[in-house]
């Protein structure tokens, strides 16, 4: 069968944000001012760790990664939505919706294990730096890379799969930005308690087990500062590991709080919100946070436009 054939509903309706005409423009300035900076940011931080040689390094292999989850997220679903807050794409249709609803879940998933692979490289970075190079060799990084993409691939489609082929008979309204699972869970016309279950087990392995891989991660990485005692020490884990410790409380905690907290998806005020940070804010920051205020990515970047002046002088 064909999902056209399981269900009534041909198409949704996103509800979006505001009714209000100036607050719809006002949000619709702000949210593509933060797209343009998502593809920006991580376009400039693919292209400079691809061209320049100094950055060809684990760390950069997989903030390159990184990037491209980023991208990927936020053109999934932001677009549709900027057209939205215009009043031009409220409705989407059923396959449409489905798309969405997987490849959200493919990149949400993709970041989770990636932001734990990257803390377990910092981690071989700062603990074991004479067995950095034997530890995190080629082959190990793009076996992690692969696994990183695997599992998003595999458990994004196996969840979408099974909220799709639900019967879905009305109202079609989906009271969300973007055909959020759960917002679309809402809308079956029968029992998703199994659907619900597994999200849950999924939240599990893909939030609170990289999640506390992370924090173990970083607790060895402290322990190892505490014991240098150098001013350099302190200063590279506050500039670095702090920066990703934020975005990472935020990035698990947001997800936590939306799909393990019984009862704080009710609130879809507050789920839009949450949503909102995956898809527009965290995107946005994660160039600056990860790369472009690393020392070596500033040396790229002087060179990379030092290279454009030479070339537009030609």
């Amino acid at each position: 069968h064909s999902m056209q054939n399981e269900t009534s509903v041909t198409q949704f309706i996103l509800l979006g944000f505001s009714s209000n005409p100036a607050l719809r423009l006002c949000l619709f300035g702000i949210f593509s001012v933060l797209y343009s900076v998502t593809l920006m940011g991580n376009a400039l931080v693919f292209v400079l760790i691809c061209l320049d040689y100094r950055l060809h390094s684990p760390m950069y292999f997989f903030l390159c990664h990184l990037s491209i989850v980023d991208v990927c997220y936020a053109s999934n679903n932001v677009p549709h939505m900027l057209r939205n807050l215009l009043g031009q794409g409220r409705t989407i249709s059923f396959a449409a919706c489905g798309t969405q609803i997987h490849l959200y879940l493919i990149f949400a998933l993709t970041e989770c294990v990636l932001l734990a692979v990257m803390s377990y490289d910092r981690y071989v970075a700062i603990c074991h730096p004479l067995r950095y190079a034997l530890v995190m060799n080629r082959r190990v990084c793009l076996t992690l890379a692969a696994v990183s993409w695997a599992f998003g691939f595999l458990f994004g489609t196996l969840q979408a799969s099974l909220a799709l082929h639900l019967p879905f008979c009305g109202p079609c309204e989906v009271d969300h930005f973007f055909c959020e699972i759960l917002a679309v869970l809402k809308l079956a016309c029968t029992d998703t308690t199994a659907n619900k279950v597994l999200i849950f087990a999924v939240c599990v392995c893909f939030l609170l087990f990289p999640l506390a891989l992370i924090l173990i991660s970083y607790l060895h990485i402290l322990a190892t500062i505490l014991r240098t005692r150098s001013a350099a020490g302190w200063h590279k884990i506050f500039s670095t590991c702090g920066s990703h410790l934020t975005v990472v409380g935020l990035f698990y905690g947001n997800a936590i709080f939306m799909y393990m907290v019984p009862g704080s998806s009710n609130s879809s005020g507050k789920e839009k919100v949450l949503s909102l940070f995956y898809s527009l804010v965290s995107p946005s920051l994660n160039p600056l946070i990860y790369s472009l205020r690393n020392k070596q990515v500033k040396e790229a970047l002087l060179k990379f436009q030092r290279g454009k002046r030479i070339f537009h002088s030609m």
